[in-house]
């Protein structure tokens, strides 16, 4: 249910209304929209909307039909803008977050690091724990990779992102990364979820293999819920019957989405198809569909890689595909990363 108080209504009106919504058992979260205020009420039960709309300042009250009550724009018309680190990820520019599958090495990740940021890129990626399908595979350096990308991402004035798998994780990844991944693995790891709720730093929540969008902003509003309105959704891919790609990037979902929900969305071209001739491509796709921006794999030297070398792009094609998305996103009242980041300098 959503309570939208009136233009007018005071400070002292709205806080009444939270009270007494509160009194009655109810999960309030408020949103300050330009003209009005409006208070998302989530309850159990089937409150009596009559008594509401009763109470000073009250304009009207609105029943949500959506399962997810927070993630939609019944709640929130206005998009949200997510800040990680000084980047704004919804707003104007279209935000690119790139780099390694996973952290290696120092060079490896240094040497990325420093080739994204002179593309454009204002966000650092790289795992440190990496879930893998088979338990043989490389599973990541664990703490030490994440002090490799935060130096890296210090240098090179980045902000950075890396996967959380487990709750026992989320103390020491928010130590050193600016936002928190959640990878398809985990998109219904509802335990995680909830404690990333409570988390304050921003979350990029990837789509799980086999959702729906629905199934996808449920996910989003057990992190809403806990009180961090800090959502980013990346759409990844799903598993669908083709098997000419590993999996079947879905467009569609972000002009869905950005229709249903406030939340900004990112598009992962690299893991979209599993291929680095299809990377380019399905990033050109995904920003002139809309998207907020992209998450990208590079590696200085991808044939290589520990891990997803195939997807993984080099630093010229990077720096090829940036400057044709700076051409494609003014197109639709965009633009993207116009400014590289400047370095702050080796080790500082």
């Amino acid at each position: 249910m959503v309570v939208v108080m009136d233009e007018r209504a005071t400070e002292a009106q709205i806080e009444n209304v939270v009270a007494r919504l509160v009194e009655m058992g109810m999960d309030v979260h408020r949103s300050t929209g330009v003209t009005r205020t409006v208070l998302g009420v989530v309850w159990q039960g089937r409150p009596d909307a009559g008594i509401i709309q009763l109470l000073d300042g009250v304009h009207e009250v609105l029943r949500i039909s959506e399962p997810y009550k927070l993630a939609g724009r019944t709640f929130k018309p206005e998009s949200t803008v997510v800040k990680v680190g000084d980047v704004r990820i919804g707003g104007d520019e279209a935000i690119v977050i790139a780099g390694p599958c996973s952290a290696e090495n120092e060079k490896q990740v240094r040497t990325t690091a420093a080739a994204v940021r002179r593309a454009g890129a204002k966000v650092l990626r790289g795992g440190a724990f990496k879930p893998r399908s088979s338990p043989y595979s490389f599973q990541g350096l664990g703490e030490p990779g994440l002090q490799l990308l935060q130096d890296a991402a210090k240098a090179e004035n980045l902000a950075l992102v890396s996967e959380v798998m487990e709750i026992a994780q989320i103390p020491l990844i928010e130590k050193y990364c600016d936002m928190f991944q959640v990878g398809a693995r985990n998109m219904q790891n509802f335990g995680l979820l909830r404690e990333l709720g409570h988390a304050r730093k921003p979350v990029l929540l990837k789509r799980g293999i086999s959702a729906t969008i629905e199934e996808w902003l449920l996910s989003a509003e057990y992190i809403l819920s806990g009180g961090n309105t800090e959502v980013v959704l990346c759409e990844r891919g799903i598993r669908t019957f083709e098997t000419a790609t590993r999996n079947t990037f879905d467009v569609s979902a972000i002009p869905v989405v950005k229709k249903l929900s406030h939340l900004p969305i990112v598009g992962d071209p690299s893991h979209g198809a599993g291929r680095r001739d299809m990377v380019a491509p399905m990033a050109r796709a995904a920003v002139a569909a809309g998207a907020d921006g992209l998450i990208i794999e590079v590696h200085c030297d991808p044939d290589r890689a520990l891990s997803d070398g195939a997807q993984s792009m080099f630093p010229a094609q990077f720096d090829r595909l940036m400057a044709e998305l700076r051409i494609i996103a003014p197109a639709i009242g965009r633009s993207i990363c116009v400014e590289p980041t400047p370095r702050r300098g080796w080790g500082t």
